[in-house]
């Protein structure tokens, strides 16, 4: 038997796995337990004054870049979509973390990303 948890829209379960042989593996849910509080996908974090923002907006997951929504000095309010990532063939929308006035956009559409660099600043 393998345990695992495994988390649905924000739901943690505690699921146990009995390995079978060529037939197939009865699969038991017990009730939803307690989901770790996640960090925020994008916290600021604080940055040198003197670099292009000080707001860094980071890729939460590895991806390609789709489509740049935002532009340099456009004033954008928290939960404004900046950039959208292509990742397993979803569109995922990256965040403004809060208000703020975009200072530099870091990446161009097709450029292949990880998860936490710095697709932007905002100040």
């Amino acid at each position: 038997m393998k345990n695992y948890t495994i988390t649905v829209n924000g739901t943690a379960y505690d699921v146990t796995v009995e390995e079978g042989g060529a037939g197939s593996a009865p699969v038991r849910a017990a009730a939803p337990v307690a989901a770790p509080k996640a960090a925020p996908a994008a916290a600021p974090k604080a940055a040198p004054a003197a670099a292009a923002g000080g707001i860094e907006v980071k890729a939460s997951v590895p991806g390609k870049v789709f489509k740049v929504e935002a532009g340099v000095g456009q004033a954008v309010k928290s939960g404004d979509n900046i950039i959208i990532l292509e990742a397993m063939k979803m569109e995922i929308p990256v965040v403004a973390p809060e208000d703020g006035t975009v200072a530099s956009i870091n990446v161009s559409v097709g450029d292949a990303i990880e998860s936490g660099d710095v697709l932007a600043t905002l100040n």
